[in-house]
């Protein structure tokens, strides 16, 4: 990993502060100061931690640990510009160690017409639906693959649209300065919205857009071994079609051999393959999701591991629960090195004035996903000679189990005070493919009831209360989760939580995780403290996750705009 030459950096900085000025004198004279704006949004989380050894929680030597960002955007008729300060000192617990320091994380500068729209900078993007280009923050699970450099943007006329990228990605943030990938990456992509570019279809109830990508990564690199090639390319198109209640897209990936650390440095080619559809109407809706993917694999730097430098998004096929033990015991990651997976979500309104809707109706979603590891094929294939080690196909699955995952959520309003919703879950967990427990081999079986409910007591105060259980014969054996909070309309909310793990084989493990906050928002601000004990668990925002360890002492949270 070759980090940010800071020669360059002072230049690319100076560069940047150059054209800042540049626009900002073209403003002066193009346009009324007094119409510019500035807006943007600061957030701290601050920790003070303390040692428990029952819970296997150890503070850090310093003991008060900060996550702090402030974003500051300035806009004046078609140009833009801002910058992004963090500060991590050091980082809160769990956060990935290669965030630290103080200083300028995030800078750009922007000039956008009707038909044009150009960056020089930092700036995020998205091909298609991200298996092919990805690039975005996900802060909460310590993600940043910014990109650094230019992006342009033309619409030449209504209903085309085009996009080039090109530049290097975030790799961490170090001491307060930004150190980039080796790898650089370049990218066109290209959407076509048939019913828009013919004016005899703007009307039509049938309304059909097309796209593609190509993505390309150049990093040189030697071995005494291998050739490895210089530029990897990958290339793809898309369909969307919708027709009244009904919709069916898809994307198809094609990823050039790409040896790296991540798949021990074969020469496969990849493929990524996503198809969506859906019918819906008043009161029912039925959505329907499929996804192949092989050696996908495609990281700005062929030797980094983790979830750094990641080109592709493969996000998960299965819902993205928010209840606690459900989002953190067992939460499955997409693979990327090879996954055949489906999911199947139903909708469905129960009327009101029904036996079981009653006077206000009742909502019924159940949802369905499943992965597996795809067939590949190692017949006829000369690794010795091509280091090509196995043939897949598209959807070729077979009959290894990644995870299983069946739930049923029911919310009903029982008068105008009070509303419940009841779910049930089950899962079935590999945990040879995503390890989240050394306790336990192969398959995890679990099953997780919740009740969730909520009562206004008057127009300023109201109450929720949920209570939810984990039964499993594996790992730590059988869990429950009990929270209730209070809120004072508009500003006070207060709230208490406890986790037991009642069921663990070990006696001496059955541990409480007590936890208490309180806050208050005002306006777009919005402060919290939180105190007590949390428990070691695995944290996932869209598929990606982080181990967070267990925790003992105090949290403040802030968070304002402007």
């Amino acid at each position: 990993m070759k980090i940010m030459n800071p020669k360059l950096n002072f230049i690319s900085k100076s560069f940047l502060s150059l054209l800042c000025i540049g626009f900002a004198q073209q403003a002066v004279a193009q346009f009324d100061m007094s119409k510019a704006s500035v807006t943007g949004n600061i957030e701290t989380v601050a920790q003070y931690l303390t040692s428990d050894s029952s819970i296997n929680a150890f503070a850090p030597e310093q003991k008060a640990v900060m996550n702090s960002y402030a974003n500051i955007n300035y806009s004046l008729g078609n140009f833009r510009a801002g910058v992004r300060f963090e500060s991590y000192l050091p980082g809160i617990a769990g956060y990935p160690a290669f965030y630290s320091g103080t200083g300028i994380g995030y800078r750009y500068v922007a000039y956008s017409t009707d038909k044009i729209s150009a960056v020089a900078g930092n700036f995020y993007e998205q091909f298609g639906s991200g298996m092919i280009l990805r690039s975005y923050e996900a802060r909460a699970v310590g993600i940043d693959n910014a990109m650094d450099g230019a992006k342009i943007e033309f619409n030449p006329r209504a209903g085309v649209r085009l996009k080039g990228v090109f530049g290097k990605m975030r790799y961490n943030f170090d001491e307060g300065q930004i150190n980039l990938s080796e790898g650089i990456v370049r990218g066109l992509d290209g959407e076509v919205s048939i019913n828009d570019l013919f004016e005899t279809f703007n009307d039509s109830k049938l309304k059909v857009s097309l796209g593609g990508s190509f993505v390309s990564r150049y990093q040189p690199g030697s071995n005494d071994t291998l050739n490895l090639p210089y530029n990897v390319a990958s290339f793809g198109g898309r369909l969307d079609v919708r027709y009244k209640n009904f919709y069916i897209n898809g994307e198809y990936i094609l990823k050039q051999n790409d040896p790296s650390i991540n798949n021990g440095y074969v020469y496969n080619n990849g493929h990524g393959a996503l198809v969506n559809m859906g019918y819906s109407q008043k009161g029912f809706a039925v959505l329907f999701t499929a996804k192949s993917i092989d050696n996908m694999f495609y990281r700005a730097d062929r030797t980094v591991e983790g979830n750094q430098l990641m080109i592709s998004y493969l996000p998960s096929l299965n819902k993205n629960h928010t209840y606690n033990l459900a989002s953190t015991l067992y939460p499955y990651a997409s693979v990327p090195s090879g996954e055949i997976a489906y999911q199947l979500d139903v909708l469905y309104k129960v009327k009101r004035n029904t036996l079981l809707g009653g006077k206000y109706g009742m909502d019924v979603n159940i949802n369905l996903a499943t992965a597996f590891k795809p067939v590949q094929h190692t017949s006829d294939v000369a690794f010795d000679v091509d280091r090509v080690s196995y043939a897949s196909k598209p959807f070729d699955k077979s009959d290894s189990l990644y995870n299983f995952d069946f739930n049923i959520e029911l919310k009903k309003k029982f008068s105008k005070k009070f509303k419940l919703t009841a779910t049930y879950l089950h899962f079935i967990f590999n945990n040879d493919v995503n390890e989240v427990t050394k306790l336990a081999h192969g398959y995890i079986t679990s099953d997780i009831i919740v009740f969730d409910g909520a009562y206004k007591i008057n127009k300023k105060h109201s109450i929720r209360v949920e209570a939810q259980g984990l039964f499993t014969k594996q790992d730590k054996g059988n869990w429950t989760t009990f929270l209730a909070e209070y809120t004072i309309s508009p500003g006070w909310f207060f709230a208490v939580m406890d986790q037991y793990n009642y069921g663990n084989p070990i006696v001496s493990s059955r541990k409480h995780y007590p936890l208490g906050s309180f806050g208050y928002t005002h306006d777009a601000s919005r402060f919290m403290i939180s105190f007590g004990k949390q428990r070691e668990g695995i944290f996932c925002i869209g598929g990606v996750c982080r181990p967070v360890p267990a925790t003992n002492g105090v949290t403040f949270t802030f968070t304002t705009t402007f």
